[in-house]
C-alpha cells in the first residue's frame, strides 16, 4: 500500500513501459477538459450578448413609445393653435366649403 501511493507521487506510471496509453488517456482527457471550457465560454459569451441586447430593446422601445407620445402632443389642435398665434396666425372662423365640379359630357 505505501509503495503504491509512493508510486502514483513519484507519477512512475508515466515513465513505466506501458506509459503509452497512460500518456495517450492523458492527453484525449486534456484535449477534451479544453474544449469543454472553451464551449462553456463561448456559452457565456452568447447569453452575455442576449442580456444586452434585451437591454438595448427595451431602451429603444421606451424611446419609441416617448417619441410617439411627443408626436401626439404636437398633433393636437391646441398645440397647433397656440404654436401658430406666435407666428400671427389664426384659426378660421368660418367652416370651409365644399367646392362640387360638375363634369359636362
Amino acid at each position: 500500500m505505501k509503495e503504491g501511493v509512493y508510486n502514483l507521487l513519484r507519477a512512475n506510471f508515466l515513465i513505466n513501459k506501458d506509459a503509452v496509453k497512460n500518456w495517450r488517456f492523458i492527453v484525449f482527457c486534456t484535449i477534451l477538459a479544453i474544449v469543454m471550457i472553451a464551449s462553456s465560454h463561448s456559452a457565456e459569451r452568447k447569453v452575455h450578448k442576449i442580456a444586452d441586447m434585451h437591454e438595448e430593446v427595451l431602451e429603444l422601445r421606451s424611446e419609441f413609445l416617448e417619441g410617439r407620445s411627443n408626436l401626439m402632443k404636437i398633433k393636437m389642435e391646441s398645440t397647433i393653435i397656440n404654436e401658430m398665434k406666435s407666428i400671427g396666425v389664426a384659426p378660421s372662423n368660418n367652416p370651409p366649403h365644399k367646392i362640387k365640379v360638375k363634369v359636362s359630357e
